[in-house]
């Protein structure tokens, strides 16, 4: 494996709901060591992601040794975090945080099918940290930003698909290309998810004027 490969992934900035309909899974090479990427619907894959939101619940729901479970809310849904012997560092961070608070997590996609065949998504995390408020925005910002170029890049390549033969001038997306055949949603579901998100700190702003 080359030195390129080994190389760790960007972790993407992704909200719940994009991230909880990234229900396909895959790996670019049959090397048992080739990174697992979960499909957004938005056109990218994602081996690690980067989310930020306010923790509200955890639970030991391990039987034999602890394996918690944590539950963060971004303004747009709920991811759902788990820890365990293998991850000893955020499952201690679960388990002595009272919620509510603010964390950041850099964690990846995991993918599990239910008895009666949906399929979940969940974070498991690489590292947890206690964050204020501020840094919570910030993410909430950016986390905007980089969904819009997501879609714009699909919609590019969708507008590409409906022009006439040798017209087109934009480069493939692969990963555009996977997503419409792997997924039902609009891409522009996704773009008022960043509109509710981005009024959703406008909401918080005001709140705050009223109560100096």
């Amino acid at each position: 494996m080359s030195q390129a490969q080994l190389t760790r992934e960007v972790a993407r900035r992704v909200f719940a709901s994009e991230f909880n309909d990234s229900t396909y899974s895959f790996k670019e090479s049959d090397d048992e060591r080739a990174p697992n990427y979960a499909l957004l619907p938005t056109g990218d894959r994602a081996n690690r992601v980067f989310i930020v939101g306010t923790l509200t619940e955890t639970e030991d729901v391990g039987d034999e040794s602890e394996y918690w479970r944590g539950r963060v809310v971004d303004p747009t849904g709920t991811f759902f975090v788990y820890a365990g012997q293998y991850q000893p560092e955020a499952a201690s961070v679960l388990r002595d945080t009272e919620p509510p608070a603010y964390v950041a997590i850099v964690g990846k996609p995991r993918t599990y099918e239910t008895d009666d065949g949906t399929v979940n998504v969940s974070v498991r995390p690489e590292s947890i940290a206690i964050v204020d408020d501020d840094t919570r925005d910030r993410w909430v910002v950016e986390t905007a930003g980089r969904t819009l170029d997501r879609i714009e890049a699909f919609e590019e390549w969708d507008a590409e698909q409906e022009a006439p033969e040798g017209a087109s001038t934009a480069p493939g997306n692969e990963y555009a290309q996977m997503a419409r055949e792997r997924y039902d949603s609009p891409v522009e579901n996704y773009r008022r998810d960043v509109i509710q998100a981005l009024e959703s700190l406008e909401d918080v702003d005001a709140e705050a004027e009223a109560s100096v």
